[in-house]
């Protein structure tokens, strides 16, 4: 049984398998919207908003779910030391890309940006489970962790009735259960940073409880001048990530993780990142720069990682 939504910002695809197929997809894709609805920054009415109009002056109360994905999110701007931040959200709205109103920002307008961005200044009210952001101006995006939360509770709802074979793709985050019908692994391709979505440069053999989650300069873009900018943004310097890769794909146990990872490890470089993801039990990376090198950590060798178009070089 197969089923799409748009969701999140994204195509959204659920494949399952078994008595109560349909049924499990159906209550996964209603979380997916509740998710969605609580957590979308660019909503009027979601909880992320009522945080962030709030910034400032006081703390705003969430659900467990938001307050959940928040604090996950602080917890990987401390590992990464700010390069992924969840208050990076002043710099999203500015840059706009993704929306209509995409461009290049003035420098000043890029300053004032970065000034507003520091995940230290988040306090969390544990035991109201409430939220509130210091400063005014300031505003959480968990558009880098809330897709990966989304797909783990696929899964939980999935395998809570009785589904054994399944894989959701939430446009970027797969994540599989089990192993194919006919016991085979999943073949997993990784998207071709160069091309369209949909084009894959190698594939891997995964099974069990496995997500593979890529961010990469093909996501979204816009370009200007002829020259090409995308939505991975650091935040120091409050431009496109510019270090030679041009995606990363994380493999793990955990999508919400992976999906913070993936932004972080883009963010750091191959060399950094790598070390990041060698010192983290259980999870592992694929690597792709700008002149088509492909860097592997050392547990990927596991999933059969075999590269499918002859223009990418694996160099480790």
């Amino acid at each position: 049984m197969v089923k799409t939504n748009y969701l999140l910002d994204t195509l959204i695809k659920i494949s399952a398998y078994g008595n109560g197929a349909s049924e499990a997809i159906d209550v996964a894709f209603e979380r997916i919207a509740e998710i969605d609805k609580k957590m979308n920054a660019r909503a009027d009415d979601s909880e992320v908003t009522a945080v962030n109009k709030e910034a400032g002056s006081q703390f705003v109360k969430v659900s467990p779910d938001t307050f959940y994905v928040i604090k996950r999110g602080l917890y990987f701007s401390e590992l990464s030391r700010g390069k992924f931040d969840i208050t990076v959200g002043p710099l999203i709205n500015l840059w706009g890309i993704g929306t209509d109103r995409a461009r290049v920002p003035e420098e000043q307008e890029i300053k004032n940006a970065l000034s507003l961005i520091n995940y230290k200044d988040v306090l969390l009210n544990e035991e109201e489970k409430s939220v509130m952001l210091k400063r005014p101006g300031m505003a959480i995006d968990l558009g880098g962790i809330a897709k990966g939360y989304a797909a783990d509770e696929v899964v939980r709802i999935l395998k809570e009735r009785g589904i054994k074979n399944a894989v959701a793709d939430l446009g970027g985050n797969v994540y599989v259960i089990g192993k194919k019908p006919n016991g085979e692994p999943w073949k997993i391709g990784i998207q071709d940073p160069f091309n369209i979505r949909g084009d894959i440069f190698a594939i891997v053999e995964v099974w069990g409880d496995k997500t593979l989650v890529t961010s990469g300069v093909y996501e979204r873009f816009f370009e200007e001048d002829g020259k090409r900018y995308h939505h991975i943004l650091d935040t120091k310097t409050g431009y496109p990530v510019e270090n030679g890769l041009v995606s990363v794909t994380i493999i793990g146990d955990s999508s919400i993780d992976a999906d913070a990872l993936s932004t972080t490890v883009f963010s750091l470089g191959v060399k950094d990142g790598m070390e990041l993801i060698e010192s983290l039990p259980g999870v592992d990376a694929i690597f792709v720069t700008a002149n088509k090198e492909v860097y592997l950590t050392s547990g990927v060798a596991n999933y059969n990682f075999k590269i499918t178009d002859n223009s990418f070089i694996l160099k480790n």
